[in-house]
């Protein structure tokens, strides 16, 4: 079996954004091609058994504002824990990741950098058209050809392909890294990821 990662992110997500940079150094570190997944967590939560954030018992939204504290700190990565627009809707940014990995895998991982710094220390709305449009330019990507692909229903199609392929595998929030069939859940698993693609 090969040693491509499938990267099964959200862009909405806290934890995607804080191992993004950390994922991305060891991946050209160890010169492991990547294929990047966004999926539909409103689909994937109620199939294996997670709960949206606001219906969650409150000493377990407190303490997730600790790790996303102890996370920011760790990984010097800059992070608002309450950010402007969060919870937001994460389809189309998820389409525009799909539409960059179409150009290459390089530009969607950038993309999704992006799109999380915008959102987690930015205070911008990652869920508006204009929006993911700045990014793109920001990064120097072609932000008009983005925003056709990502409109386009084939990529809308591809997302939800994407999305039922994380349910049937397993997979149950994000990130996931999955590489020869094993799969580690969360950014604070990259140090097991880096151990199994040293074996």
């Amino acid at each position: 079996m090969s040693d491509v990662i499938d990267y099964y992110v959200s862009p909405g997500s806290p934890y995607v954004y804080l191992g993004h940079d950390a994922f991305c150094a060891l991946v050209r570190e160890r010169r492991v091609p990547v294929a990047v997944k966004p999926i539909d967590l409103t689909r994937v939560f109620p199939v294996s058994g997670g709960v949206p954030l606001k219906q969650r018992a409150a000493q377990r939204q407190a303490y997730r504002l600790i790790e996303l504290r102890r996370w920011s700190a760790h990984r010097h990565v800059p992070l608002n824990v309450h950010p402007k627009h969060f919870p937001v809707a994460t389809d189309l940014a998820s389409c525009w990741v799909l539409a960059a990995e179409e150009a290459g895998t390089d530009d969607a991982l950038r993309l999704l950098g992006g799109i999380g710094r915008a959102l987690w220390s930015q205070e911008r709305d990652v869920s508006d058209a204009a929006t993911l449009r700045a990014i793109a330019r920001d990064l120097g990507l072609d932000a008009d050809r983005l925003a056709e692909r990502a409109a386009a229903a084939d990529t809308r199609v591809h997302y939800d392909t994407l999305t039922q392929e994380a349910i049937d595998r397993g997979v149950f929030g994000v990130p996931t890294y999955v590489v020869r069939g094993e799969m580690f859940w969360g950014q604070d698993r990259l140090d097991f990821l880096a151990r199994a693609l040293a074996q």
